[in-house]
């Protein structure tokens, strides 16, 4: 970092970059938007550019500022990780884990994980964002997480990021109860149905496209869901169809709801990697966290 460019500058502009105008991240971080002004011009003087175009609403990048943007942010999380790891290792566990999880995990091996984790560092804040690995590489490529359990498409590999392959799991397609073809047997006979998925961006239903496609079948996909809830709620309370991890299909309260179909053709099995930036170091807290994960998936 140059050395005329000083802290509090950087966070001025990151803050009121992800915020969008300066009254917002003034409230966010307890700063006076003359403050905060102040730093960004100060900055600009810097740089020699101008890094926001001023609006009326508020603020917005200018393609330099976007650029700047994403070493400045990345700088930032780095000396966060920095910072705490030292006082980590002094034995002064604090600061916090940022990670990230695709639905079927949170949904199965997350809860044991988060649970003991928190028991040992109680003072230790954990955020956890639910998703497919494609609406994570953003804030994996930030810093923003620490590292994502999740699926992804090898034909779709980014250089930046590692993968580490802790588990396999097996998916089914599922129905409601009653569903007028809860006795299906095959993709084809299904043809015919609405189907509910995530993005086909995503990583493990890439390949449920690719098995439609092999057997000549384009299933009709009307509704994305982003979200589980809003999977498994369309799902049992309608005819539309979605697939699932046996393990999600095996909770107590959504066996009650959904049938897993049995198939004669079988579906793909789901490989779920730890997947982090190439060129970072975890804190010890995240560390720990990326094993309890190993030691859960692999049991």
């Amino acid at each position: 970092m140059p050395a005329n460019i000083k802290l509090h500058q950087l966070r001025a502009f990151v803050d009121v970059a992800r915020q969008g105008s300066i009254r917002a991240a003034s409230r966010l971080t307890g700063l006076s938007q003359p403050a905060l002004s102040k730093s960004i011009q100060e900055l600009e003087q810097v740089l020699g550019a101008r890094l926001f175009i001023r609006r009326q609403q508020g603020v917005a990048l200018t393609d330099i500022g976007d650029n700047f943007f994403r070493h400045a942010s990345l700088v930032l999380e780095e000396l966060r990780v920095a910072q705490e790891g030292v006082q980590q290792r002094l034995g002064l566990a604090g600061g916090r884990v940022n990670i990230g999880v695709g639905s079927s995990v949170a949904r199965t091996v997350m809860p044991q994980v988060i649970d003991q984790f928190h028991r040992e560092y109680p003072q230790v804040r954990v955020r956890i964002v639910e998703g497919q690995l494609v609406s994570m590489i953003h804030e994996l490529r930030q810093g923003e997480l620490d590292f994502t359990i999740n699926t992804y498409d090898q034909r779709h590999f980014d250089r930046e990021l590692s993968y580490e392959q802790l588990m396999e799991r097996e998916y089914k397609v599922v129905v409601r109860k009653g569903h007028p073809c809860e006795k299906a047997r095959t993709l084809a006979a299904l043809q015919h149905c609405n189907w509910t998925m995530p993005t086909p961006k995503g990583s493990y239903y890439r390949l449920l496209h690719d098995l439609f496609y092999e057997r000549g079948l384009t299933p009709t996909v009307p509704v994305i869901c982003e979200t589980f809830m809003a999977c498994t709620g369309l799902v049992a309370q309608s005819d539309f169809v979605s697939i699932l991890s046996v393990d999600v299909i095996a909770d107590p309260i959504l066996s009650r709801q959904l049938v897993a179909l049995e198939l004669d053709e079988p579906l793909p099995k789901a490989t779920f990697y730890l997947i982090q930036r190439r060129d970072t170091t975890m804190t010890p807290m995240s560390a720990w966290m990326a094993q309890l994960f190993r030691r859960y998936c692999q049991s």
